[in-house]
């Protein structure tokens, strides 16, 4: 009698631990059961850029200082010899300014603020130098943005360069980081898109199916 005591005594407990342990990963499961995606999930992810790219060979040129144009010049020389490409160029950090219109470059002083000289005056750029210049100004016409976007170059530019370019230059018209910050977004080239950041643009093109060509 004693020894059937003591065996059922210790399958008792060994019963109710197999079924919590049962229990814990019948839980477990349930826990890691996918579900559908909420609906907020590609807003959260930032806007659908660069959008999909048609060009048989892609490569994005990372342009984080001006460098006297060389990003620019780096999409060109890999869209020329290919019939079929897309180039994608971000313009962040140092070279956010480019994607800014005559009106902002003037108004805000960015030639001077940046210590930028116009190519074509050879003096501290008072309009975008690399938009819209006149014929001959640059070392190749058609390293200018308008002809990149004509091409279907596609841009971007980082909206955290925006808003540090924004707090340096805002004394330089009086005004606060935050308007000078608004004007800035309203008055960026029309066919360049404004992303979350530049190393944001930088993965999200990567993943469209771009190389990666730094730029300067």
């Amino acid at each position: 009698m004693t020894d059937l005591k003591q065996t059922t005594s210790l399958v008792t407990p060994r019963r109710g631990f197999f079924a919590r342990v049962a229990g814990v990963v019948a839980l477990g499961a349930t826990a890691f059961i996918p579900t559908e995606p909420r609906a907020e999930t590609e807003a959260e992810d930032g806007p659908d850029w660069p959008g999909k790219l048609t060009g048989r060979h892609k490569q994005l040129v990372d342009g984080y200082s001006i460098n006297e144009g060389f990003p620019l010049a780096f999409v060109l020389n890999f869209l020329t010899p290919n019939k079929s490409a897309t180039g994608v160029i971000i313009l962040r950090h140092e070279a956010f300014p480019l994607a800014l219109n005559h009106a902002m470059w003037e108004k805000y002083k960015i030639g001077e603020s940046e210590k930028i000289n116009d190519p074509e005056t050879k003096a501290v750029a008072v309009k975008n130098p690399y938009f819209e210049p006149k014929p001959g100004a640059l070392r190749n016409d058609n390293i200018a943005i308008d002809k990149l976007l004509a091409r279907g170059t596609v841009f971007g530019a980082c909206n955290l360069a925006l808003r540090a370019h924004a707090r340096r230059l805002s004394k330089n018209v009086g005004v606060t980081p935050e308007e000078a910050a608004k004007e800035f977004a309203a008055n960026v080239i029309p066919g360049i898109t404004v992303i979350p950041s530049g190393v944001w643009g930088v993965n999200r093109a990567q993943e469209a199916g771009c190389t990666y060509c730094t730029g300067g």
